[in-house]
């Protein structure tokens, strides 16, 4: 069996003296109430029709309603997720204001055995973090890219 791949965009800012990472909280039923490991770099699903920095791109654009900004994409690695799926990622200086994001929706049955189909925000708002509080926020698979992005800038300070 094929592990699923997903792509995804960490967007990264300069705030002296720190940096702040923007991450998406998790919308539907099941994240609704919990904050801790309930973030997500934005991401999602790609077939091996689709290039993985495509993917990241158009996976961004679909959960913020908001086209990534202009810049150097930087390759922060794969990381699998305790799935089994295969995340890979990129860091994006830039800046998004959060008050602008739209996000995309997905259906699904709610609640679960009761065929009724719901529609849900795939994230329910996004927000910026430093680091260290980024890592507490983000789902255990993924703080390994706040770890590489601190690699990647030096000691994670301007």
């Amino acid at each position: 069996m094929v592990a699923k791949r997903s792509a995804g965009l960490l967007l990264y800012r300069r705030r002296s003296p720190d940096i702040e990472v923007l991450l998406g909280h998790m919308g539907g039923p099941f994240w609704e109430g919990r904050d801790a490991a309930a973030w997500s770099v934005p991401k999602g699903e790609y077939t091996s029709e689709e290039e993985p920095m495509a993917a990241a791109r158009r996976e961004f654009e679909e959960e913020l309603g908001l086209a990534p900004p202009e810049g150097d994409w930087q390759p922060l690695g794969e990381a699998r997720q305790t799935s089994g799926k295969i995340v890979t990622a990129w860091a994006l200086e830039g800046d998004l204001d959060t008050d602008l994001v739209v996000p995309g929706t997905f259906t699904m049955e709610w609640p679960r055995g009761s065929g009724r189909m719901q529609e849900f925000p795939e994230i329910d708002r996004a927000e910026w973090f430093g680091l260290d509080e980024a890592r507490g926020k983000l789902v255990t698979g993924q703080r390994v890219f706040i770890d590489r992005l601190e690699e990647l800038l030096g000691s994670g300070r301007p």
